[in-house]
């Protein structure tokens, strides 16, 4: 049922035969309890999904249903909790049954059994029933609240049991406290029951109790309650009681719109103003003066603006609509003060609590049309400060409802007024809708706005450019906020109707938003809004951005200073494109003032402290920005101010907090590439060599820094100095950051340094370029290259692992991008200096990389391999097996295929052991992923591992060579833990699956004996746990080769029966006896029953001369020599 949860309505032509089903069930006698329930169950499910008012109507209401369904209420159990659906629905039932139009008393017959006893009427056990669940935990409470309504507003019960319920009911409120749980639960009953009885009784009935409830429900006090769900229902209980002291009348007052036809709204409108309908204010409205208003009204309207305050949506919602409807019964006169009381919600000193209910309540009033239009022009400037209503609370912000009611409140005005009222307002309101439409920061506020706006072009057709508009700022395109920032408010800048409010709405709201974000958005919105508007830009807003980056507030003065950086960008880019000087729109005060800013900053000491670090990186953006609008500064004492700053914040990159450390070094890294550009590049193109010298000098001096963070800084300003810098020094670069590539015992951990110095050294190849026969001091030549790949290929080894984990993979991605794009650089331009040595330890080293464990190394590793394969232009030289590649590896594949997953990757990448060149990278690769401990990596790599494996079984020619690569593969990695005890892991499994069936029929095959040193030199002297029960599981294993190796492997294991460790000794003895089970049928049948009974029933763990007495009789049956105790050296 859940899926029609969305349009219940669906439902509608299936109800009937599905309640008559299930009914069905209930009211056969013969049906038991728990089906009885069951159905009722369904029957709540439906009710919950359609809602009860609907499924009320089609429960069947004869008089003849009246005994059977309170006779079900005698074996209902009020605290049964598994039952309540039951409950719930038959209190549903009889309050159906409540409106047949019989008296009850008919029903009722002789209610004298026997003398002396009577029986109780239907009319008392109903109410009976009524009281009893209004004040149960449950969901019943619910339903016996709407039973109360329909019961007790019948015209036989109100007559003689209205009174005593509602006094019933005070007293239950009075007695009970919200402070205990019991009297939480009975106040909400009591509480609901009495709404409901003064929404459906007839006012003639309820008005002379009205004053007394009202008094009681004063005394309790509701506001005070921390129950959300009290006070929402005494707020609703008020306005009853006031709809009730007011006479129910439609206000002749009340504006009214006369034509609501959105087509018509949009025709051109051929007749005047003259031939359009008049108000309805001016209306007669004589009659209010006879009409006398109780003093009750007074508190009743109290509560509610109360109400309007209150801190739950859902309370201050519910008195909104009280306000509406009471209002609409009030003489115009007093109306008019309901709505200036609402309007006093809207002061600074009220929080946002207060312009939330205020905003619900001017739109719950002008959809009712009990806004006069004369109340416009106190109305609308409030609803345009709540449209940007934003309060900052510590780190973020309140306002997101206010800004959303107040669309809302925009929303209903479209449909209230006809078009002529709003004309006045529409510039304001319209400007207004589209700022939050497109920089509004919460997507649901940008998406109320830009519904807000459509329903005002829709019913008002005054909106400028309003189709247009909708188009661009439709629900979906608003959703992303950078689009709305960047490209529709481009768009919608265009209209010059909406260009200088957009602007100024950024200057004076968006550029001192507490959210940082919001504050380069911002700016980087002026910079293109720059273009609509370039002599306002220029006239007006720069100033005024000038004079804010001296401000006291922090984030006014870092988004004035990148407002100032965009915005001079912006103009700078305008005046290029159309041939103009640059003075037209930066005049001498506005460069000057940019000029200072950093001078002005630094004097007070603004970069040092808390918000020192945003304060850096708004100035490099400002740096980078003046830098390249060519700014008149060359030889300015401001450079070395600026060249000081990016330098100081490089160097102390560890002194900024982690989460802004990488932006600060982005930013600084920028200003500095466009600084070298534009003011330390002579006119003829050559370096400033005493910049050179000093700039270099210094920076190769800093990567060698004791600071992590300023290696990284330092390595990444070499890469992005421009070519005429790096001229005459490439050696001298190259090295120095090649340094900082190097692991030493120093600096293991410095991986994050290691990574920025790679990133770097592919920036310079691609910056100072490739030549043949170029200086190896100048350009990337063959003098140089050899050594920038030992470098890069280098870097693929770093497996570094600290508290962070494996950080090295940081270092292996970059690698592997910088060897991409050197790669494809050399095969571009100069392919003879690809040597085939080099290609092929690039492919292959990439190919390992994709075949190990990490999802994201594994993905970008076989991105990298893809793209050097299926390069643009001409094929890469020397690629091992090209041919074999691309029928393996389609270039479909580079698109089709998601890397990240293992079952897409590894069966395509275990294709490549059938290539001798790759066979021993990509073994390594799936050695430390088939023995990992990520189950689908492990999962996906074994299943394609052993499909490869099938495939050679009856090759020996393949499968010798797949055991000599495995084998080498070991022996280079013998007490390596990173990859020993991942392989040892995955060679218990392939001795497992049968892999190598054809070496175990040969006696003392070369592989066995090989693999059993290895594994003995790779666990003696072990202390690892984790190691050795890896080896025990491969000398297990190894059983099956007969022979020497049997025999051997047999004394092995032996041996680690007496370990000194007792959790070897137990897992040594439970893995022989699986392998026993196994591959026992070497033995014969006695011995294998009393090895297996002596592995059985030996305590392992126990001292060890216990159990070296066992292990050498195990020994004697097996047919091995008793190991010998060694003496240590130095005893005895």
């Amino acid at each position: 049922m859940d899926k029609y949860q969305e349009q219940p309505h669906l439902l509608d032509p299936h109800l009937e035969w599905m309640m008559n089903l299930l009914l069905d069930i209930v009211q056969d006698k013969t049906s038991p309890a728990d089906l009885i329930h069951l159905a009722f169950k369904f029957l709540y499910i439906i009710t919950k999904v359609r809602g009860y008012k609907t499924f009320l109507r089609l429960f069947p209401h004869e008089v003849a249903n009246v005994q059977p369904v309170l006779d079900m209420f005698t074996n209902q159990n009020p605290r049964d909790h598994e039952t309540w659906e039951t409950r719930y629905m038959l209190l549903l039932w009889l309050s159906v049954t409540c409106l047949i139009p019989f008296d009850f008393s008919r029903l009722d017959g002789n209610l004298l059994t026997q003398p002396g006893q009577t029986r109780m009427s239907i009319m008392d056990r109903i109410l009976q029933i009524a009281e009893a669940y209004l004040v149960v935990s449950d969901k019943a409470r619910d339903a016996a609240a709407v039973l109360v309504s329909k019961f007790v507003t019948r015209p036989d019960v109100k007559q003689k049991k209205m009174a005593g319920f509602l006094d019933w009911s005070l007293h239950t409120l009075a007695r009970s406290s919200f402070q205990t749980i019991e009297g939480v639960i009975a106040m909400d009953g009591t509480l609901q029951a009495l709404a409901q009885i003064f929404k459906h009784g007839k006012r003639e009935d309820c008005l002379p109790y009205a004053a007394t409830v009202l008094k009681c429900l004063e005394g309790c006090n509701l506001p005070d309650s921390n129950q959300t769900l009290l006070r929402k229902l005494g707020v609703k209980l008020v306005q009853r009681l006031g709809l009730t002291f007011l006479k129910p009348r439609v206000a002749k007052w009340r504006y009214q719109r006369g034509c609501r036809s959105l087509a018509a709204n949009l025709q051109p409108r051929l007749q005047g103003p003259e031939g359009s309908q008049m108000p309805a204010e001016t209306a007669d409205c004589d009659s209010d003066g006879d009409y006398d208003v109780p003093e009750d009204v007074e508190s009743v309207i109290e509560q509610l603006l109360v109400g309007l305050k209150d801190q739950d949506t859902i309370v201050r919602w519910s008195a909104a609509k009280g306000i509406g409807r009471m209002a609409a019964r009030l003489p115009r006169e007093l109306a008019d003060d309901v709505v200036g009381s609402v309007l006093d919600c809207f002061s600074f000193q009220e929080t946002d609590n207060a312009w939330h209910g205020g905003c619900l309540a001017l739109a719950e009033l002008g959809r009712r049309g009990l806004l006069l239009p004369s109340r416009l022009e106190d109305v609308v400037p409030v609803i345009l400060k709540a449209l940007t209503y934003e309060e900052k609370r510590g780190s973020c912000s309140v306002g997101t409802n206010v800004r959303d009611a107040a669309c809302y409140v925009c929303w209903a005005f479209a449909r209230a007024y006809e078009p002529r009222e709003l004309q006045p307002f529409v510039a304001a309101i319209s400007s207004a809708l589209v700022i939050a439409t497109v920089f509004d920061r919460n997507i649901n506020c940008r998406r109320a706005a830009s519904a807000a706006f459509q329903e005002n072009v829709g019913r008002q057709g005054t909106f400028p450019h309003g189709i247009d508009i909708l188009t661009a700022a439709d629900y979906f395109a608003v959703g992303n906020r950078a689009n709305c920032f960047l490209v529709i408010s481009m768009f919608i800048a265009g209209f010059p109707e909406y260009t200088q409010p957009m602007i100024d709405h950024l200057v004076a709201m968006k550029i001192n938003h507490w959210d940082g974000v919001i504050r380069e958005l911002s700016a980087k919105a002026l910079h293109n809004l720059a273009q609509r508007a370039p002599e306002y830009s220029a006239t007006h807003v720069l100033p005024c951005l000038l004079s804010k980056t001296q401000s006291l507030d922090l984030h006014t003065r870092h988004g004035a200073v990148l407002a100032c950086a965009e915005l001079a960008r912006g103009l700078y880019r305008l005046a290029v494109q159309e041939d103009r000087p640059v003075a037209d729109y930066l005049d001498d005060a506005a460069v000057r003032g940019l000029k200072q800013i950093h001078q002005q900053l630094y004097d007070r000491q603004l970069y040092r402290g808390l918000g020192g670090e945003l304060m850096r990186q708004a100035v490099c953006v400002l740096i980078e920005n003046l830098s390249l609008s060519k700014m008149p500064f060359r030889g300015d004492v401001v450079i070395d101010g600026w060249q000081w700053l990016i330098d100081d914040t490089l160097r102390n990159l560890h002194l900024i907090s982690s989460h802004s450390r990488q932006q600060v070094k982005e930013a600084a890294v920028s200003a500095l590439a466009a600084l070298c550009c534009e003011y330390y590049v002579l006119d003829g193109g050559q370096a400033d060599p005493v910049k050179q010298e000093e700039l270099l000098q210094q920076y190769l001096a800093d990567l060698q820094s004791p600071e992590e963070m300023a290696r990284c800084g330092f390595s990444l300003a070499l890469g992005t100095l421009p070519r005429v810098l790096l001229q005459g020094r490439l050696q001298q670069v190259l090295a120095g950051l090649g340094a900082v590539t190097t692991i030493c015992p120093k600096d293991v951990s410095f991986a994050e340094s290691r990574r920025d110095a790679l990133k770097a050294i592919s920036r310079v190849c691609q910056t100072v370029g490739v030549r043949a026969g170029g200086a190896p001091d100048e350009v990337v030549c063959e003098e140089n290259v050899s050594q920038i790949y030992r470098t890069l290929l280098g870097c693929l080894r770093d497996y570094t692992t600290d508290s962070r984990g494996d950080v090295g993979a940081w270092v292996r991605e970059a690698a592997m991008t910088s060897l991409r794009d050197l790669t494809l650089l050399l095969g571009r331009e100069q392919p003879e200096l690809l040597e085939a040595s080099i290609c092929q330890q690039v492919m292959c080293c990439v190919a390992q990389q994709a075949s190990e464990k990490i999802d994201r190394v594994r993905a970008h590793a076989a991105r990298v391999f893809m793209t050097l394969l299926h390069c643009e232009g001409a094929p890469l030289p020397h690629v091992p097996h090209r041919g074999q590649l691309e029928e393996l590896f389609p270039r479909s594949d580079v698109a089709s295929v998601n890397w990240n997953a293992p079952s897409q990757a590894f069966p395509r990448i275990t294709r490549l052991l059938g290539l001798p060149a790759y066979r021993y990278h990509v073994l390594l690769g799936l050695a430390v992923s088939v023995g990992g401990l990520t189950e689908s990596t492990v999962r996906y790599s074994t299943q394609s591992l052993f499909e490869y494996m099938k495939g050679i079984q009856n090759d020996p020619q393949a499968l010798e060579g797949f055991g000599g690569t495995l084998l080498q593969l070991f022996e280079d990695n013998l007490l390596n833990d990173r990859v020993s005890v991942p392989l040892l892991k995955m060679l218990d499994q392939m001795l497992a699956n049968g892999c190598f069936d054809l070496f175990t029929a040969e006696q003392d095959h070369p592989f066995g004996v090989k693999l059993l040193a290895l594994c003995k030199e790779e666990t003696r002297k072990s202390k690892d746990v984790q190691k050795l029960r890896s080896g025990i599981a491969v000398f297990c294993g190894m059983v099956q080769f007969p022979g020497d190796v049997r025999r051997k492997v047999l004394l092995q294991l032996c041996l680690l029966l007496c370990h000194p460790f007792p959790v070897i000794r137990k897992s040594t003895a439970s893995q022989v006896y699986e392998m026993l089970l196994t591959y026992g049928d070497f033995l014969a049948d006695g011995v294998l029953e009393e090895v297996m009974a002596v592995l059985g029933a030996t305590a392992w763990d126990a001292e060890l001369p216990v159990v070296r007495a066992q292990r050498n009789h195990l020994c004697d049956l097996l047919g091995v020599p008793r190991p010998q105790l060694v003496p240590k050296p130095g005893t005895g």
